[in-house]
């Protein structure tokens, strides 16, 4: 378990890297960095999860790799279709999203700019 936490914990580092890639360099303790930084972590750490929970149960047989991905895929659909009923006038394609200014303008009308 030590070596899991060891590794863990090297790669949850990556965290300040990926906050300052977003945000630029703050000082330690700066709210907006920390927020940041807390929700890298928390992505890294489920990436890790996930990875290692997948592996293990396609080792094992409890689904096919080609299974995993089907899956894979249909979940994301899903919540691209979920994510395109939240926010009208947009949708994601393999470029990029695509978004219509006339259909967003109302629900965007508070957003900082």
């Amino acid at each position: 378990m030590a070596d899991a936490m060891d590794s863990l914990n090297r790669v949850a580092k990556w965290r300040t890297l990926f906050a300052g890639w977003q945000l630029g360099t703050r000082p330690k303790g700066d709210p907006e960095s920390d927020a940041v930084s807390d929700h890298r972590e928390l992505t890294i750490l489920l990436r890790v999860e996930v990875t290692a929970l997948a592996a293990l149960l396609v080792e094992r047989g409890v689904f096919t790799l080609e299974e995993w991905s089907a899956q894979v895929a249909k979940e994301a659909d899903v919540l691209n279709e979920m994510f395109e009923r939240k926010f009208p006038g947009v949708s994601a394609t393999q470029d990029g999203l695509d978004i219509d200014p006339r259909r967003v303008l109302d629900w965007m009308k508070d957003w900082r700019p």
